[in-house]
Formats: structure tokens, C-alpha cells, sequence
């Protein structure tokens, strides 16, 4: 991607001439044209053209349909003046019966497809100092096939393509929101942190474009790219299409006149004429890292993040005088959500057993906000398990019955114990066969639960030690922090419960008896909650419910990248 003379200063208008007339120094867009939107093109048949534009419809972060010519229309008017398809891209390529059989630089008249493409942000991210790394290192972009699958939409199905930029992780929030205003350019990114969420092994190996070197302290991004169009071209000739096709060449890219305005221009399907969208500030994205091994940031929105901050007051508040204020840290709960956004197998274990003199000896709060959480998580399609001690394993199946019966629950869960077996069993009931890169969960959630305080013992908030009630549930929390993708959470209101060990050094100085009774054992997040936990609990989850959008990665279904105009959170759901 050499471009020699001044270019980068062209107009698109232009840039479309010296296109016209084969200039050798260009061979990809980008870098070019900043301040414009560009577009990727399709060209079909008329008997697919129906289909394709459902197809585009169902996917609009990949696909952002700019326009749909007329059946042997050569111009777009709408998107730019003087403008021939035919002549105005560097590069096309033909496909006959589903292989790329060779590249031309004209055009036979038939439906042509123009939708966003990712180099229409490009200006502003530079302009905004933003390290470009493919136009700094001279390159085309990198695009990946993923394991993600787009929507089908009549004959048309095919798995998600995304480009991958390296960004500095400082700049992400930069990043995001200067993305999420363009739309027509894909919008905000689909996925931020390890490709293999996304079914890449290998960044070095890019299936389109050239391979983009990270510099150090870069992030790979990832965003929805116009090239699934040509994925599509390619399923639908492989089995039952037509015998021609035709695609830009990727990173060879129709040159629009539109404005890579702040203003998402969004064309309606009767005249596809682009038009003005004002952006909702609460609904702008920010960036939160909730996982270094694997590498994971999530988005939420501005006002999802204001709700559970708003939240995260409220479960803090001190009913009991307990002095547990002194204990928060905030976002935790926002981390936690995140986290668990992205999760599809929860263990939940709760348990306290603070009445040692009774029958059953349990806290009575921790349960209920278990099924409370439970409930929520299987709304969202995740898979949940119930872990709780050998002793009390009656008591919480009885529980779950009641649940199930009143309607709480719609179904009923598995509920599990855990034992000390050997040197290895904590790895073996988190993992399939003890193999760490098999996990069966991918998030603890600890409710409630007794901690074990730094002697190796159990205490209630009376310095009693319960060691002799209590399963050392708490391995699985030490061992979940040398396997790659388990995160944990605690939740607990005296400091002494699974997870909080990570305030422990404040739970000693700060509540009564706390360097005797503080956990030991932390957890990723720690969140502090009042008495009314569970059922605020439940509240916050059904509020995320509403918030939260597609995300990525590890469905097998495409549910990731369409960033909806209400949405705010980035998930990893599978919804088909």
C-alpha cells in the first residue's frame, strides 16, 4: 500500500479520476480520502439482489447498506456525483461458481451493493492522534474469518469477517466512541482482547488484507468488515447460486462524497438517500478491561454504567452499622456484570453457617440472592450450577425445588459439592479431565459464602470458628487464578466471606475482629452489599437484561456486533 506523491490530500472526486485512469500508486484505499466514508461493493444478479439486501438488513454492523442501485445502474447518486462503478474502484474481483477466478477493472451491468466500510473512521482516529497501524507500516488492513455466524437471510449465510487494528490500550475509549458515531462504517468495535474469543488462532495469518504488526502496549481491536459480503458470494455460488459474481478486492474500496460526519447517516430502504441521525450521548460506549488471562475489555454504555453505579450505592448502604462501607470499591459490581455478560457457565456457591448451634446453620440471605442470580443468568442463556457443602446439600435441593414449583425458577439446576480429594482436585472439578484449557465453568460466584481467614479457619462475625461446617470450596477460587479463562466474584458484607479477600488488608484495620476473622482468599471482584443483597441483586440483572447488546465471541451464532441504538453492553450470548 505505497502511495508515492501527495494523495492523501485528494478529494474523493479526485481520487475516483486517477482510479479511472489506472494510476499505478493506487492499490488500496486506505489512507486515502480521510474525512469520507467508503464503501465496499457488491455486484449480483437480479434474481439474488432481494435476498442480499435481506441478508444486509438482518447483519448492519458488517454490512451498513449505503445503497442498492437500480438493475444496470452504473452511478449512485446519493453517495457520489460523476460516478461510474464500473471504473471507480482500483480493483474487482470475479467469482464463477463460488471461486475467485480472477480480478478485472470493468464492471457487466447488474444490481450493485455499496455498504460502509471501517477506512470511512480512519480520518477521525487520526485526527484524534490515534497511531493508524496499517497506514504507518505501509499495509493493507488485516481481515479474519471468525467462528461467529452472521444472521441467514434467504439463500445467504455465512461466518462474520472482522478487521483487526492494534491500538494503544491508553486510547481505547478514544477509539470506541469516535467508532461508535460512524455507523456506516461499522460502528464500535465487535471485540477487544484475544482473538481466539473470536475463533482467530493466529494474527500473523490474516485470510484477507496483510498482516498488521501490535507495537508494545497495543490491544488488538476488532470490528465488523464489509469483506462477509464476500463470504456470502462465496457460500451461495459454492452450492445453488449463479455462475458471476463480482466484489471490490479488499482494501480496494468505492470512493464516496458523504462526510464521515458525527451525525450517523442512515439510508431507509424505499430511496436509500443517507439522513441525519442525531447521537444520544447516554448511549455512547466505554471501555472496561475485565480480564487479562485470557486478554478481554467489554463496552457499556454511558448510561448502563450510571444504573449500576447507581446500584452499586445502594447495596453498599450499612443497615446494620457494620462500619462495610469502608470496604467498597467501586465498580466492582460493573466489573463483575461485565464479566459474567461474557461468561456461559456459572457456578454459584453459597453458604454461611454463622448459627453453628442450629439446624440448619445457614445465613438466611445468601440462598435466596443465589436464585435470585440464577434465575437472571438462565434468562440470558447461561448455563448455571449450584455448589454448596456435603451437609447442606437437602436443605439447597429443597430450594431449588421450591423455586422450580412456585415458578421462580423454570427449570431446575444441578446442584454439586466439591471434595478434597488429592493435590488435583480442585483442577479436575473445574476442568474437563484436569486439562486447564477446558474449563467447565468460566465464571465462580461466590454469595454469602464463609471464607477462610489467613490460619486456615472459618469464622462468623463473632470470631467462632465453623471450620468443621464449612467444605473447602475456597480451593476452587485459589485454583480458578492459574486457569486462563475463569474469573471469580465474591460477594459479602463483614469482610469474612469467600472472595473478599481482596480488601482483606481493609477488613483487618477497619472491622471489628477483622484480622482474625478477614478471608484470605480473594476473588477477581468483591463486591460489598447491604442485608437486602439478593433480591438488589435480582434487580441489577434484570436491569442488564434490557441493556444488554450482542458481543462476541465464543457463540456459535452471530450475536455480537449489531451495537443496537438502546444498547450498552457488549455480551458473549448466544442468540439464534
Amino acid at each position: 500500500m505505497q502511495h508515492t506523491g501527495n494523495l492523501s490530500c485528494l478529494s474523493p472526486a479526485e481520487l475516483r479520476l486517477l482510479i479511472r485512469q489506472k494510476d499505478s500508486r493506487i492499490r488500496t484505499t486506505t489512507g486515502l480520502a480521510n474525512g469520507y466514508q467508503q464503501a465496499n461493493v457488491v455486484v449480483l444478479p437480479n434474481q439474488l439482489a432481494d435476498d442480499f439486501e435481506a441478508f444486509c438488513r438482518s447483519n448492519p454492523a458488517p454490512l451498513p447498506l449505503l445503497y442498492r442501485s437500480q438493475s444496470g445502474e452504473t452511478s449512485c447518486p446519493p453517495l457520489a456525483k460523476q460516478a461510474d462503478i464500473r471504473t471507480d474502484v482500483s480493483q474487482y474481483c470475479v467469482y464463477e461458481e463460488g471461486r475467485l477466478v480472477k480480478t478485472v477493472s470493468s464492471l457487466q451491468n447488474m444490481v450493485c451493493f455499496y455498504l460502509g466500510c471501517s477506512f470511512g473512521f480512519e480520518g477521525k482516529l487520526k485526527k484524534a492522534g490515534v497511531p493508524v497501524r496499517n497506514v504507518e507500516q505501509g499495509r493493507n488492513i488485516s481481515m479474519y474469518r471468525t467462528a461467529v455466524h452472521c444472521f441467514p437471510a434467504g439463500k445467504f449465510s455465512c461466518p462474520l469477517v472482522v478487521t483487526m487494528r492494534p491500538i494503544p490500550a491508553a486510547m481505547l475509549d478514544v477509539v470506541v466512541e469516535i467508532t461508535h458515531l460512524n455507523p456506516l462504517a461499522h460502528g464500535a468495535p465487535v471485540h477487544i482482547g484475544d482473538p481466539a474469543f473470536l475463533g482467530i488462532q493466529d494474527l500473523s495469518r490474516p485470510d484477507y488484507g496483510d498482516q498488521v504488526e501490535l507495537q508494545p502496549g497495543d490491544v488488538p481491536v476488532f470490528w465488523a468488515c464489509g469483506v462477509t459480503a464476500i463470504e456470502a458470494i462465496l457460500s451461495i455460488l459454492c452450492f445453488s447460486g449463479p455462475p458471476l459474481a463480482f466484489s471490490h478486492s479488499p482494501g480496494c474500496m468505492f470512493l464516496t462524497d458523504i462526510p464521515d460526519t458525527p451525525a450517523p447517516l442512515t439510508p431507509p430502504s424505499d430511496n436509500m438517500e443517507p439522513q441525519s441521525a442525531k447521537p444520544n450521548p447516554e448511549q455512547t460506549p466505554v471501555c472496561f478491561q475485565v480480564s487479562q488471562n485470557p486478554l478481554l475489555y467489554s463496552l457499556a454504555s454511558q448510561a448502563a454504567v450510571s444504573k449500576i453505579r447507581q446500584l452499586e450505592t445502594i447495596i453498599g448502604e450499612d443497615p446494620g452499622q457494620r462500619g462495610i462501607e469502608a470496604l467498597f470499591v467501586q465498580d466492582e459490581l460493573l466489573l463483575s456484570c461485565l464479566s459474567l455478560s461474557h461468561a456461559s457457565s456459572i457456578a454459584i456457591v453459597t453458604g454461611f453457617p454463622t448459627h453453628y448451634m442450629h439446624s440448619p446453620p445457614d445465613e438466611t440471605d445468601g440462598p435466596p440472592g443465589a436464585i435470585a442470580i440464577a434465575t437472571m443468568l438462565l434468562a440470558l442463556g447461561k448455563k448455571v450450577t449450584m455448589l454448596t457443602d456435603k451437609r447442606a446439600v437437602e436443605m439447597n435441593q429443597a430450594l431449588i425445588d421450591e423455586a422450580v414449583s412456585t415458578g421462580v425458577l423454570k427449570t431446575t439446576i444441578p446442584l454439586v459439592t466439591y471434595e478434597d480429594s488429592g493435590p488435583d482436585s480442585a483442577l479436575h472439578f473445574l476442568c474437563h479431565h484436569g486439562d486447564p484449557s477446558k474449563p467447565r465453568y468460566d465464571h465462580l460466584l461466590a454469595i454469602e459464602r464463609s471464607g477462610r481467614a489467613a490460619d486456615g479457619n472459618y469464622y462468623n462475625m463473632r470470631a467462632i470458628n465453623i471450620k468443621h461446617l464449612v467444605d473447602p470450596i475456597d480451593d476452587l477460587f485459589i485454583a480458578a487464578k492459574d486457569i486462563p479463562g475463569i474469573s471469580t466474584t465474591g460477594i459479602g458484607d463483614g469482610g469474612n466471606e469467600l472472595g473478599m479477600g481482596k480488601v482483606k488488608e481493609k477488613v483487618k484495620d477497619l472491622m471489628p475482629k477483622g484480622s482474625l476473622i478477614a478471608c484470605d482468599v480473594p476473588a477477581d471482584f468483591a463486591i460489598t452489599a447491604g442485608m437486602d443483597l439478593h433480591s438488589l441483586t435480582h434487580s441489577l440483572t434484570h436491569s442488564l437484561t434490557h441493556s444488554l447488546t450482542h458481543s462476541s465471541v465464543q457463540s456459535k451464532h452471530y450475536a455480537l456486533y449489531c451495537y443496537c441504538s438502546h444498547g450498552c453492553i457488549y455480551t458473549k450470548q448466544e442468540c439464534s
